[in-house]
């Protein structure tokens, strides 16, 4: 595939819905951009438990390279690195086969170490470069893309096709885990069940990854930036500590906290100089103390990776969830992140705390769960999808169908909002079931029962 205009590329990747298969869904057409010296494509797997970009890049190697190639050479970047663990040996050396075929690529390999996906950390991890306090990877002439966004790339200049399909590993107490391709909107139980169901009752449905997911109702449907579906049992630690009422962890905090500082000297972005200082808001939090405003206002600078609350407190407090609550408190009340913060130097110690990803499964009672989940490259079939229309970061697609229609896969459903926001498809061939706010239910194939 040739280069095309910066202009023509990224309307491309807009009009076919494309956004960061992981994370918030950053719209990936912004990421499209002359100032971009250095693609960085992330196959950290930041996530325990989570396969999928590794199995992906091992079997479509040569795709998703063409697409990293176009957009290196579209945007002038002067090199393309692919961050990828070590210890995926396997797509280590599919890798290493195709590579002379791309100039101006390289790998790196990462420690298998948590959250070693982080936008932040990879960056660092790969070029040496620091992202300052609430800023962009471009103001370093960095974008970052993950591996199923880049093939989505391929797939939209190639094959023509919009995102109507996601990849989602589906492991834990599952008969058969598995890594499944399934339309956008299907529901996560839909998912489990092709996973050859659950093995316990009643079981808690996590989804995204044991650090950052959430947990989620099984009706909930699949999203442009679901990666996985984890299920576990109701009493499980993890599941307990994420039911956890902030409330409660405030007065635990008031009457637990040491001030030991194990949750600041772990915290991955405090150790590239960020102002993130959990133990300094913890102890402020927790006796009302508001007269130094910093330890609440550098909540922004917090990327939520869960390390303090699941990995370093010995007191099992839970500062990540605190944080996030009061930021998303402030952000209520109109309160914007501390602007142009500088941030410190890298620290030296950070080398000697970095969190193995082997320990951590451990130490989150998950290592019985990290057995092979193989990816299954047909299409899961659908009766019913309810698309959502926010699925990224940005304003939702606005629906243009009504109750009734009949629809063909690929068709734009919802299409792009003013500003920041990227179209919805159809991700099945059939008749619009319901339209409601924020939603398109669509049934597969025949007529709406009445």
């Amino acid at each position: 595939m040739d280069a095309m205009e910066i202009k023509e590329l990224a309307g491309i990747i807009r009009e076919n819905g494309i956004v960061g298969a992981g994370g918030a869904g950053f719209p990936t057409y912004m990421k499209i951009d002359e100032r971009v010296q250095t693609i960085l494509l992330n196959c950290a797997e930041c996530e325990p438990l989570l396969k999928l970009h590794r199995q992906l890049l091992s079997r479509h190697t040569g795709e998703i390279l063409q697409a990293l190639a176009v957009v290196k050479e579209t945007v002038g970047a002067e090199e393309a690195i692919i961050g990828i663990k070590g210890e995926y040996e396997e797509t280590v050396k599919a890798l290493k086969a195709c590579l002379p075929d791309f100039p101006g690529m390289r790998l790196h390999l990462l420690d298998s170490v948590y959250p070693m996906g982080d936008e932040v950390v990879l960056i660092y991890e790969a070029t040496g470069k620091v992202v300052r306090p609430g800023g962009l990877p471009i103001e370093q002439g960095i974008a970052v893309f993950n591996v199923e966004t880049m093939y989505n790339i391929y797939r939209a200049m190639r094959e023509k096709v919009p995102v109507t399909e996601k990849l989602v590993s589906v492991v834990g107490e599952v008969a058969s885990p598995v890594t499944l391709r399934v339309p956008l909107g299907v529901s996560l139980s839909d998912c489990v069940e092709a996973a050859g169901g659950a093995r316990i009752q009643d079981p808690v449905y996590l989804v995204g990854g044991p650090m950052m997911g959430n947990i989620r109702p099984a009706d909930s449907p699949v999203t442009k930036t679901t990666n996985a579906i984890i299920l576990l049992a109701e009493d499980h630690p993890l599941i307990q500590k994420k039911r956890q009422n902030p409330a409660i962890g405030l007065k635990r905090a008031a009457s637990s906290c040491c001030q030991c500082e194990t949750c600041t000297d772990l915290c991955p972005r405090h150790a590239l100089g960020h102002p993130i200082e959990p133990h300094k808001f913890m102890r402020a939090a927790a006796n009302r103390d508001f007269r130094d405003a910093n330890p609440f206002l550098n909540t922004f600078f917090c990327s939520s990776c869960g390390l303090c609350e699941l990995y370093s407190c010995p007191q099992g407090l839970a500062p990540r969830s605190l944080m996030a609550e009061y930021k998303a408190g402030l952000r209520k009340a109109g309160v914007k992140a501390p602007a142009d913060v500088v941030p410190a130097p890298v620290r030296e110690s950070r080398q000697y705390r970095k969190a193995p990803e082997e320990r951590l499964e451990a130490r989150l009672g998950l290592t019985r769960y990290n057995v092979d989940a193989p990816l299954k490259e047909e299409l899961l079939p659908a009766k019913t999808v309810k698309l959502l229309l926010s699925q990224h970061i940005g304003a939702p697609a606005v629906p243009v169908v009504k109750e009734g229609d009949r629809v063909e896969k690929g068709q734009i459903i919802g299409k792009a909002a003013e500003g920041l926001s990227v179209p919805v498809h159809a991700s099945v061939s059939g008749i619009v079931r319901k339209v409601e706010a924020g939603a398109v239910t669509l049934t597969a194939g025949g007529r709406i029962d009445k």
